[in-house]
């Protein structure tokens, strides 16, 4: 699996946004402020939620992720899709169900996912968010690494009444975009650290 399909496979291009008009949000939202969004995104300690990802190729998966705050996340496909994507220990490795390779691995800092499993999220540090935009029911927030933003850039999707994490794209090095749209979070349960390691998953799957 390659730079690109390991980008796709955590995010989805904006054919998929149509899909979030199913959410039963009220007619109209104000813009939520940088502060508040950050104060959700460190508040979200731990997360399990059902998630449908639209990949750049048009091709859609589903699964689970599970989040553990700060550095860890677990993207767990549904069969037949038997890939999968763990961070952890400042890791991303991308588990391809088709190779008998061992999981290509990156440097979690160098992918937008690192934004939201960063372990102080601060949206409000200068050149950090590029747009900040309400658009009917949702707030819409780019972000990217202000020292790298070659690395590529995450648009975040919330609504309010309360603030929800409902869906992101992210845009690889390459113009990429791979969208994800999350389903209810359960949030603040306990999650066993073996989700997220790498060597167990690499042992698991040979």
């Amino acid at each position: 699996m390659n730079r690109r399909s390991f980008f796709q496979s955590i995010g989805l291009p904006f054919a998929a946004m149509a899909l979030l008009t199913a959410l039963a949000v009220p007619a109209a939202a104000e813009k939520i402020s940088l502060k508040e969004l950050s104060r959700y995104l460190n508040g979200l300690t731990t997360a399990e939620v059902g998630f449908t990802q639209i990949n750049a190729d048009g091709s859609i998966s589903t699964g689970t992720l599970y989040i553990q705050r700060p550095g860890r996340a677990r993207f767990e496909y549904n069969p037949p899709d038997k890939n999968l994507v763990l961070a952890g220990g400042g890791t991303v490795a991308v588990f391809d169900a088709k190779s008998n390779q061992p999981p290509e691995q990156y440097p979690l800092s160098r992918t937008p996912l690192s934004i939201i499993l960063a372990n102080n999220v601060d949206l409000g540090r200068a050149k950090m968010v590029v747009g900040h935009t309400v658009d009917g029911n949702t707030t819409r927030v780019r972000a990217q690494d202000p020292e790298h933003p070659e690395y590529g850039s995450i648009e975040m999707v919330f609504t309010t009444g309360p603030t929800e994490l409902r869906q992101w794209v992210i845009r690889d090095d390459s113009g990429s975009e791979t969208t994800v749209i999350l389903g209810e979070m359960k949030k603040g349960g306990k999650l066993n650290a073996g989700l997220f390691n790498i060597t167990v998953a690499t042992e698991r799957r040979k």
